[in-house]
Parts: structure tokens; sequence; C-alpha cells
């Protein structure tokens, strides 16, 4: 069995993608930056001068790890999919099918490429917030593993709605029918502390809720749900993720349409 990795074929999808990003940076990085500092604006500083503290920690600052958490999962799914979905559409495919690069190759380029413009867009994020509101990160190097992490399971979670899309609808269906919603719902901008018991069951099948949980837990130690649980929970949706794409590139499924 050939263990050999292409790394000049990962390297030139990765960059191909890395110079995407660069023609277009308003798109790509100021304007998710900016959509961010209106919620800091709105919600920390507006509002958050008008409520008290959630578990003794400042609104303005409680609400940072989960609007970092909503950018990162919105973008990393984005920008994935349409990474894929674009050759696709174009007919390129092909070339990259017929190219001597295993599936392995096509995923680290496209994936790590997309997670590390989502985590540079976190890291450019939580800069931005401590402009507003004092902010201290207890576990660094813990809310570090969370951003990658999280990075490269939505980016692979991107990846394949990206083959599975059919079109340019089908591409935001998710992100703004399913994830968006998912992420309001799941502790952005409360605590689950806050909600009625029987809600606070229901929110605990929001699996969002378990990433903005442990994301939170990294700034201020402490958080809704134990960090171990949504370690767990973020692993298992990574793996879940490789999975799928496994079986697609197996399959074939609907790479060449």
């Amino acid at each position: 069995m050939n263990l050999q990795v292409n790394l000049p074929a990962i390297r030139a999808i990765y960059t191909y993608e890395m110079n995407r990003t660069r023609r277009t940076i308003g798109q790509s990085i100021v304007s998710p930056v900016l959509s961010t500092s209106l919620y800091f604006v709105v919600f920390g500083s507006a509002i958050g001068s008008r409520m008290s503290e959630v578990g003794g920690v400042p609104y303005g600052a409680f609400i940072v790890p989960g609007l970092m958490m909503l950018t990162l999962l919105t973008q990393s799914i984005s920008n994935a999919a349409f990474a894929i979905y674009f050759p696709r559409f174009t007919g390129t495919i092909y070339e990259l099918l017929s190219a001597p690069v295993s599936p392995f190759e096509i995923v680290a380029g496209y994936v790590g490429a997309a997670a590390t413009k989502s985590v540079l867009l976190g890291l450019i994020i939580l800069a931005t917030a401590a402009l507003f509101v004092p902010m201290e990160v207890r576990h660094p190097f813990w809310m570090l593993t969370f951003l990658v992490l999280t990075a490269v399971t939505f980016s692979l979670f991107g990846f394949i709605i990206g083959i599975w899309a059919d079109g340019f609808e089908r591409l935001q269906l998710i992100p703004m029918l399913v994830i968006t919603p998912l992420t309001f719902l799941g502790g952005t901008f409360y605590s689950l502390d806050m909600l009625p018991p029987v809600w606070r069951t229901v929110t605990l099948f929001n699996p969002v809720v378990y990433l903005v949980a442990g994301f939170r837990w990294s700034f201020f130690g402490t958080a809704d749900v134990r960090v171990e649980v949504s370690a767990a929970m973020t692993l298992a949706f990574l793996i879940a993720c490789l999975l799928i794409v496994r079986w697609m590139f197996r399959t074939g499924y609907r790479l060449k349409s």
C-alpha cells in the first residue's frame, strides 16, 4: 500500500484557494468582521449596558464566544462548499479527478484552506471584540484547540454540502435555514440557565449548544455544559463528516455531475 502523500498537490489546491481569498478580501474578511462588529455594538454595548452579568461575566464579554462561533460555523461551511462546488459547476473537477491526486489530498487542500480562512477570521473578530469590551481568555490553548477543531469539522461539513448541492441555491439552503437558526438558539446570546426547565431540556438536543459551551468555557472557565461533553460531541461530528466524505469519494457521489 502506497502511503506517500502528494504534498505539491495539496499545496497547489491550498494556495489557489488562499489566493482567491486575497482577491476577494472584502467579501471574505471585511464583510463578516463588519457584520459581527454590528452585533457587538447592538448587543454588547447598547443592550449589554442595561443587562446584569451572566454567570459572573459582563454580558458584552459573554456573547463574544457565541458570536465568534456563529461566524466560524457559517464561514467554514460557505468557504468549503463554494470551493468544491465551483469546479463541479465549471467542469474543471474532471481535471482534478484525472490528475494523480488522491481523495485525501483533495480534501486536505480544500478543507485546509477553508479552515485556515475561518481561524484567521475568528482571531480577527476576537481582536475586534477587544475594542468593544474588556476580554480575557482563561484557557488560550483550549480556545485555539476548539477554534481549529470546529473550523476543520464544519469545513468538512461544507465540503459535503458542496458535493451534495446541485445548484447555487442549495449551497445556501443548509447554512441559512439550519445552521444559522441552530446557532442563534444554541446559547449565542444567552445562558441556558435563563430558560425554563422544559426549554432547557429541548435546547440540549441542539448540537450547536455543545460547540458554543465548550468554546465559552475556554474563555471564562464556566459553561452550560461540561467541557468533556462539548469536546466529545465536536469529535463525534468530525468523525461523522470524515466518514461521509470517504463514502462520497468511494461511490463517486455527484463528483462528476
